[in-house]
Formats: structure tokens, sequence, C-alpha cells
């Protein structure tokens, strides 16, 4: 499968009859896609990670926030949904709209695990490290700073990891990493040095594989090298 695939290509492999979308992030609380039923399920092979610049929804370009992607490595909890038949074309460019316009999600068929350990294949939206608002080397409080300042067209950063741990507990899981970024972003935000940092996004032909952590992140006051970041961890 194309990491830049388009509607259209997939539309062309998916299996005939019902489709089910793994959500892991806005996804689980926000769908906006009719569906027949949800489940809780889990991918193996993949987990939630803050790793995606926002210049959008949770951001803009001059503040840029962060929001999950879909990495390599470990598990994920997240919402399953069942798309009738019928819904599937109407679903899937709902979906193409919202989460494909910069092409930073790398669509797939995953198996995932669902109650009562049935399994399912099911479309999930993994991030695409070659991509120029892929975020690598970025430690907690670099996406703690990325978070505090991100403001976009669908609110906060902050907000949009609030609702998904919370969420998440509803479910009965939990995300501790997450849940410290959120901890430290609203730190900064309480003290003004989240909302006052202003990031600096790198032109892509500049950077042309992924954003590394020194390009978007604020330098600090002292006028030294921003926060060197340690490897990308954890995730949603």
């Amino acid at each position: 499968m194309s990491e830049r695939m388009d509607l259209a290509q997939f539309l062309s492999i998916v299996p005939r009859g019902d489709l089910w979308v793994f959500g892991y992030g806005s996804l689980m609380w926000a769908p906006e896609f009719d569906f027949a039923e949800r489940k809780i399920g889990r991918v193996h092979g993949y987990h939630r990670a803050m790793c995606i610049l926002s210049s959008r929804y949770r951001g803009t370009p001059e503040k840029p926030g962060l929001v999950m992607g879909l990495c390599r490595g470990g598990s994920c909890w997240g919402m399953a949904y069942r798309v009738h038949a019928e819904g599937v074309r109407r679903a899937l460019a709902r979906l193409w709209q919202r989460e494909m316009p910069r092409r930073v999600y790398a669509p797939r068929l995953l198996k995932v695990e669902i109650a009562g350990r049935r399994q399912v294949r099911a479309l999930a939206f993994l991030a695409d490290p070659t991509h120029p608002a892929y975020v690598r080397e970025l430690d907690l409080h670099g996406r703690a700073r990325l978070v505090a300042q991100g403001i976009g067209q669908r609110g906060t950063a902050v907000d949009y990891i609030r609702n998904t741990l919370e969420h998440m507990r509803e479910l009965g899981v939990s995300d501790p990493h997450l849940e410290r970024i959120l901890h430290a972003a609203l730190a900064l935000r309480s003290n003004g040095s989240g909302a006052a940092a202003r990031a600096e996004v790198p032109a892509p032909q500049r950077q042309p594989e992924a954003t590394a952590a020194r390009d978007v992140l604020p330098r600090r006051a002292s006028g030294r090298a921003p926060l060197r970041a340690g490897r990308a961890a954890s995730r949603s």
C-alpha cells in the first residue's frame, strides 16, 4: 500500500462488505461518520505517540501544536467502529477529508483484537515518518511545549489530549506517557511559557524527510540552541 495513497486507490483494495475503522485519538470521541457498532479494540505492533505537527486543527503554521500518530512498536488500545457496507464509501470520504489533506498519515488495514479476543481487519491511520510534519527526536518537555502553544480550528492541543485521556479512562485503560505530556503542558500554560512560545517550522525543502525537534521548538530566552531531545517515545 502506497504511503501517499489517495481515496480512490484505497477504495480499490478495501474488502467488500462492512468495514472496521480503528480510532486511537480524536476518532475515539468524535468519529464524525455513521457506524453500526463500536467495540474496545487493541492493536499489537503499534503504539500511540504525539509526533505530528498540527498547523490547522490544533495549531497554526506560526505556532504548531502536536497531535497523535500510530507508530511501530508496542500496542495501542482504542475504539473500533463497524461501518455498514452501504455506508463505507461515505464514511471513507469523510475520513479522507479530515485525516488526509496533508497526507501525513498512511492508511493501513491492521489486525485489531476486539471483545472476546475476536480479530478484525480495520482501517487505521499510521504516522508517516518521512513526512515533513512528523517530528523526531523530541523529549517529553519538547512535546509539552508544542502542546501548550497549540490552538487551531478545532481548539487547543491540550483539550485534544485531555479528551482522549478521558475517553480512555471510560474504556478502563490509561496512557501514563500521554498523561505526563498533558500535565507538563498545563504547567507551561499556567506560567505563560507555553502560550508565549513561538515555533519556527522549516520549509519542507530544507528538511525533506522528518522535522527535527530543533526546527520546531523556539529558542530559549538566553539565545542558546533549543532543547536537545532524546528519541521519540511512547504513544496512542
